[in-house]
C-alpha cells in the first residue's frame, strides 16, 4: 500500500468510519419498520446490514416494494414519507452523541495539505448539520456529500470538478464503499473496527484489500 503522504485527497465514508453510528442507524431502521411487525423489521435490518453504504431512500423502497408486498402489508402501515421522517428523528440524536473515530484529529494534523471529503450514503443536509454542530466540518475542506445522490455519482462529479484529485484514497467500512472506490479508480482501505460486514476478514483477504481497525491507526 502507498504511504499516506502521497495522497492528494482522502475520501471518508461517515457511518462506521468517522462516527460510530452503524448501530444507531441499524436500530433506527428496525424501529421504523416495526409497525409492520417484528419478522418484517428483522428481515429489513438484515437487508440493511448486508447493503451497507446505500441510502435510506433505496432501503425503504426495498422494504415497501419487495418485503412487504409478500405479506400484503404495504397499504396498511406507514408509507415512504412517514418511514423516512421516523427514521430521521431516531437517527438525529444518535449522530449528535455517538463516538468520533479516535485519532481523527491527529491524522488531520499529520496531513495538513491533503484535501478531505465525506462521501456517505447518509442524507447530505443531515450530515452537514451534524458535522457543523459537532465541530467536525472544519476537517473536511473538500466538502460533505451524501444522498439522495449515490456515491458513484458524487465521486464522478467531484472528480470532474477537480475537487477530488489523484492520487486519492477512499476509507470505508462496507463492500459498497469498495465498489464505489473501484468505480472511481480510487485506492481503498477497509476500516474494520465498527463494520457490520460479516466475514470481512475473508472478504479482504480474497480481494487483497488493505485494512486497519480505525482511521486513527493510519496516524
Amino acid at each position: 500500500m502507498k504511504k499516506l503522504a502521497i495522497y492528494q485527497c482522502l475520501v471518508f465514508d461517515c457511518d462506521g468510519v468517522v462516527l460510530n453510528s452503524n448501530q444507531v442507524k441499524t436500530e433506527a431502521f428496525y424501529q421504523s419498520a416495526l409497525a409492520y411487525g417484528e419478522p418484517d423489521a428483522k428481515e429489513f435490518v438484515h437487508y440493511h446490514t448486508t447493503h451497507g453504504g446505500i441510502s435510506r431512500y433505496k432501503k425503504f423502497a426495498y422494504l415497501l416494494d419487495e418485503i412487504l408486498p409478500r405479506c400484503g402489508l404495504k397499504a396498511d402501515g406507514p408509507q415512504l414519507d412517514e418511514l423516512l421522517a421516523t427514521y430521521a428523528n431516531l437517527v438525529y440524536e444518535g449522530l449528535l452523541n455517538c463516538e468520533v473515530a479516535p485519532g481523527l484529529l491527529e491524522l488531520r494534523q499529520q496531513l495538513p495539505d491533503t484535501r478531505w471529503l465525506i462521501v456517505s450514503g447518509g442524507a447530505q443536509d443531515e450530515l452537514r448539520d451534524i458535522f457543523a454542530q459537532r465541530g467536525l466540518d472544519i476537517l473536511f475542506d473538500g466538502g460533505i456529500f451524501g444522498s439522495p445522490d449515490i456515491k458513484e455519482q458524487i465521486l464522478d462529479r467531484e472528480l470532474a470538478a477537480g475537487n477530488i484529485t489523484q492520487p486519492a484514497l477512499f476509507l470505508g467500512d462496507s463492500q459498497y464503499d469498495y465498489q464505489a472506490a473501484r468505480h472511481a479508480n480510487l485506492d481503498f482501505v477497509f476500516l474494520s473496527g465498527w463494520t457490520e460486514v460479516d466475514g470481512w476478514e475473508k472478504w479482504c483477504a480474497d480481494n487483497q484489500i488493505w485494512f486497519v481497525q480505525s482511521a486513527g491507526d493510519l496516524v
